[in-house]
């Protein structure tokens, strides 16, 4: 007896703590219960019961019955989720890279008949078809995706392990890499491949940034020179409208003051105060041209003013009867005198003046 416990004890030694543990709660338990014909089967675990030496039933949480020496409790198992990690172990990528990976694989008994006579050791089996797993998923991506499906890996491998699993009446909920460790020269160039592209979009980030300050101050630019022009057209329409607006208001104001003129002349004093604004004009005249040097050729009538104002308003009143002959209907006054002002008619008057005298 004594020889047996002591082998049993060499044995556990090299056992891992997580088989250990699984085989304490689902195998070693099975010699604990003794049948006492009444049992009380604790909540989420399932008693196999055998008679005789062969399957008889599974006994439910609860109180159940058995018959003494002919029903022995042959196996316990638990329905609870159970991890188990998985060991650490080389994989190779499509890439040829060498990796060092492990993980956490959840499972669950669904079936205690198929866990106690379908395997021989549950634990054991599931871990290394985990192994045999995760090196075949990772033998079929290269490096960067192992890193990017990760999470399509992990399901890949469980739906690996279930199809295996199946006949085993155990169900694989899950799976998690844990750990992934690269060879020191591989992570190296990782490294540099990481911040070559950190540097590669920093330097495409300052070169856009550059370009869209170009162009926002060659847009500025654009934009201040069409104001400028648009300014500048606005400018010579305003000035050409302010010019045509002041033509304008002299003309009227010059047709206004041909019309009191004309009116004016109508009067019984008209003609004298005519020729007294026609002295006024010529005397003036002649005080602007002696306040310059300039050299003028003058008649040889300037200096008598009362003969100069009677030429002109001679002049005027044959202009005014030829004006009344064709522009003028009876009842009306005199017209406008052929559009001319005083001034004209004085310069006309000294040019026909002066052509006897020469």
């Amino acid at each position: 007896m004594m020889t047996a416990m002591t082998a049993s004890v060499r044995s556990l030694a090299h056992v891992p703590r997580s088989r250990l543990i699984y085989q304490t709660a689902v195998r070693w338990r099975s010699s604990t219960p003794l049948n006492t014909v009444m049992l009380f089967v604790p909540q989420q675990e399932a008693w196999v019961v055998e008679r005789m030496g062969k399957f008889h039933k599974i006994l439910k949480p609860g109180l159940n019955f058995l018959i003494p020496i002919l029903d022995n409790i042959k196996y316990v198992q638990s329905l609870k989720e159970i991890a188990i990690d998985v060991p650490q172990q080389s994989a190779i990528t499509l890439d040829n890279v060498t990796l060092s990976i492990d993980g956490v694989l959840y499972l669950r008994i669904v079936d205690p008949y198929k866990a106690s006579y379908g395997v021989e050791d549950a634990e054991f089996a599931i871990t290394q078809l985990a192994q045999t797993t995760m090196r075949s998923e990772l033998g079929k991506i290269h490096l960067d995706s192992v890193f990017r499906e990760r999470e399509n890996l992990n399901l890949g491998i469980v739906e690996a392990i279930n199809k295996a699993s199946e006949a085993w009446g155990i169900a694989c909920l899950r799976y998690e890499i844990r750990d992934i460790k690269l060879p020191a020269r591989v992570q190296e160039a990782m490294q540099m491949q990481v911040e070559a592209e950190r540097k590669k979009r920093a330097a495409i980030l300052e070169s856009e940034g550059i370009r869209e300050a170009d162009i926002n101050v060659a847009e500025g630019k654009k934009r201040s020179k069409i104001l400028a022009s648009e300014g500048d057209q606005q400018e010579q329409i305003n000035q050409a409208q302010g010019e045509a607006q002041g033509l304008l208001s002299r003309a009227q104001a010059r047709a206004k003051s041909l019309e009191l003129l004309s009116a004016a002349l109508e009067n019984k004093n008209g003609m004298n105060a005519a020729s007294l604004n026609v002295a006024e004009l010529y005397v003036a005249a002649f005080q602007q041209l002696a306040k310059t040097n300039n050299t003028l050729i003058l008649p040889a009538t300037c200096n008598d003013v009362t003969q100069m104002v009677g030429q002109a308003m001679t002049m005027y009143k044959t202009l005014a009867r030829k004006s009344d002959d064709s522009n003028t209907t009876p009842g009306h006054g005199i017209s406008k005198p052929d559009g001319r002002t005083v001034d004209q008619l004085a310069e006309y008057y000294s040019d026909d003046d002066d052509k006897p005298k020469h």
